[in-house]
């Protein structure tokens, strides 16, 4: 193993950690207290919250369809990712060989999720309407995660000469996770909860149809 191998272990530890004590952090606040009379499913309202809701009632992802879509895309891309740098690292102790079909098909898929990843971060940048709205935690983590993204890609397909770099990004994405808006790969579970617990106890969610 080289120093970059080394130096990705760290922050995959240091990583973890972190997100393990958030972790246990809200698993320690318990679940929601809510004093009002309940008219509802609690049950039924964070289903909804972590599935339909995700999908035609997000805020106001209707109004924005290529922008949501970019952004399903880009997330998916990023588990892709995620995925494969466990892949990478266990491959340095045990060797195993992707069929080549496959290594085709994901490095398709990385290549249009990093092309969302950059596209979304160009349209933060040059909207005025979205650079109101940014601070430099969600340019870092947009650029971060794209970076990742696509030299996940170039080490999948030219691992030999790309390796140091890809693992010194993935190192600092890593890094970053723990201090910026990437951490909410914990705190968007609980968020969802929260949520479906809120109005599913006031008989808000799941929407009732109607005539």
């Amino acid at each position: 193993m080289y120093w970059y191998h080394w130096t990705t272990i760290l922050a995959l530890s240091i990583c973890l950690s972190v997100l393990f004590w958030h972790f246990i952090r809200l698993i320690r606040l318990g679940k929601p207290k809510d004093y009002s009379r309940k008219s509802g499913s609690v049950t039924e309202g964070i289903v909804y919250s972590s599935t339909k809701a995700m999908v035609d009632h997000k805020e106001s992802a209707y109004l924005h369809i290529p922008t949501y879509f970019a952004g399903m895309v880009y997330h998916i891309g990023t588990f892709v990712s995620l995925f494969l740098y466990v892949f990478f690292l266990l491959n340095i102790l045990i060797q195993i060989a992707l069929p080549q079909w496959l290594v085709w098909i994901i490095a398709a898929g990385l290549l249009v999720s990093s092309f969302c990843g950059f596209s979304l971060f160009m349209k933060r940048l040059l909207l005025k309407s979205m650079r109101s709205l940014s601070n430099l935690d969600d340019y870092l983590s947009n650029l971060l995660v794209s970076l990742f993204q696509l030299f996940t890609l170039l080490n999948l397909l030219y691992s030999s000469s790309i390796e140091p770099v890809y693992y010194i990004i993935a190192s600092l994405m890593l890094l970053y996770m723990t201090v910026g808006k990437l951490k909410h790969v914990v705190y968007f579970f609980a968020a969802r909860y929260h949520l479906g617990f809120f109005y599913g106890w006031r008989n808000v969610w799941p929407p009732h149809k109607t005539k």
